[in-house]
């Protein structure tokens, strides 16, 4: 609580005393919260104090007081990224602890921190504040029951990641994931989101469901359009937790990456290849991390090729074949543009009975102008994945697009059927969308 003075006492908590945006620090706290009020600007001016609403992953949210009405404050976003920069710019310019520099004078330090930390944002609007923390404990409170209902059949499963909420109330347009004691909040992004409302719902969850904030990760997710980076990287800690799905285990990195490593909303469809790998060549292309292919060889598979176009996949996908023991020598990783390998598996004559085609929607091949669309370029990619199958072998065809129209009707094969219900666990089903769809086509 504010003193006589608006005055606020802040104790620094431990998960962020020495770690802010990815930057170890050895600067004190008091300097850091100096930081994260000068980031507001202009915004700061007549503020006598200030107190930390919520810190969330990417976000610091600070309330500042003004001692001449204590009933008026205003609620500041400020990205951590920004202070850490500014931090890290400190330290590579050789200021002291105190981010001081004795060369400096002291009123243009003051003007240079204001001038380039003006990051941050406002909620003035009381109501709409007020609209924001009822829909975070609206969310809050569906999380946590929706997990006391899943949480004991998944434990059964050993399952240890699973969907807890996806926009399932309209107005909260959020999507929660439970990752073996660490939570993903995301956010389906659009053009009038305010950036103060992620943290919020984030702080709001992991409060209900007893999380600590240093496992809570929050993530803006958006629908992209052909040619557009959907997502860049968030971080760089590499850091990675393991997690149990049945009887494999799979890294998964919450903090770096918009998609963590692990797409368990296809934990059935990895079930029914595990069942169908048996004393079969597997392909597993746009492999990922290759969970897939883990399921593969755990269920018998005679050898299995997984391809990627990232080597920072391939590498993840290394990592989880060591996590299980999947030995190398029978199960290759393939560094490659899928239509690369496709061509030249078919002119080599390698043969497989089983695949997984699990493709981004969009993504650029190897020039700006040369970019596939999987609404447009399914066809072509699956006449090539046909010609590299063996008669009587199945390819289990996915899209998350959710606008995909399939038109496979000129593939040479025997037959095609979606599968889509069959593949979708109990914790993604929505009146809403379908996570996913799935094809079984057998050559």
């Amino acid at each position: 609580m504010p003193d006589q003075d608006g005055l606020v006492t802040l104790k620094a908590p431990e998960t962020l005393k020495n770690r802010i945006a990815g930057v170890e620090l050895d600067i004190p706290w008091v300097t850091i919260l100096s930081y994260i009020v000068e980031s507001a600007g202009s915004k700061a001016s007549g503020a006598s104090g200030f107190a930390i609403y919520a810190m969330t992953q990417g976000w610091f949210m600070v309330r500042l007081c003004f001692c001449r009405a204590r009933t008026q404050s205003v609620l500041v976003c400020i990205p951590t990224q920004s202070v850490g920069t500014r931090l890290t710019r400190l330290r590579a310019n050789g200021q002291n602890k105190n981010g001081r520099n004795k060369n400096q004078d002291p009123a243009m330090r003051t003007r240079k921190t204001v001038n380039t930390m003006n990051d941050g944002k406002t909620v003035s609007d009381p109501k709409l504040l007020e609209k924001y923390e009822k829909q975070a404990q609206m969310l809050a409170n569906r999380v946590k029951k929706r997990f006391k209902h899943l949480r004991k059949r998944f434990a059964k499963q050993n399952i240890e990641v699973f969907r807890l909420y996806d926009w399932d109330i309209p107005e909260i347009r959020a999507v929660v994931d439970w990752y073996a004691g660490h939570l993903v909040v995301g956010e389906y992004t659009r053009k009038q989101s305010a950036p103060e409302w992620l943290p919020i719902m984030g702080n709001a969850v992991g409060r209900a469901m007893e999380v600590p904030e240093e496992n809570v990760h929050l993530k803006e997710r958006f629908y992209g359009k052909p040619g557009e980076e959907r997502y860049s990287r968030l971080d760089y800690t590499d850091r990675t937790i393991v997690v149990s799905e049945r009887d494999l285990k799979f890294h998964v990195n919450p903090w770096d990456y918009v998609d963590t490593g692990l797409f368990s909303d296809h934990r059935n469809t990895r079930l029914m290849v595990r069942e169908a790998a048996r004393d079969k060549d597997f392909l597993n292309l746009f492999c990922y991390t290759a969970s897939f292919t883990c399921y593969a060889a755990k269920g018998g598979a005679r050898s299995s090729v997984s391809v990627d176009r990232s080597e920072t996949a391939i590498g993840w996908a290394r990592r989880n074949f060591e996590l299980n023991r999947i030995p190398e020598g029978t199960n290759r990783l393939v560094h490659a543009h899928a239509f690369d390998f496709l061509e030249k598996a078919r002119k080599g004559n390698s043969r497989f009975d089983l695949a997984v085609v699990d493709p981004p929607s969009f993504y650029t091949r190897r020039i700006d102008s040369d970019r596939f669309d999987i609404v447009r370029d399914h066809p072509a990619l699956l006449e090539a994945v046909v010609d590299v199958m063996r008669p009587g072998a199945t390819v289990y065809f996915s899209t998350n697009h959710q606008d995909f129209a399939p038109n496979m009707e000129g593939l040479k094969v025997s037959g095609i059927q979606e599968i889509t219900s069959r593949t979708i666990p109990e914790d993604y089903e929505s009146k809403r969308k379908k996570i996913h769809r799935c094809w079984e086509i057998v050559v």
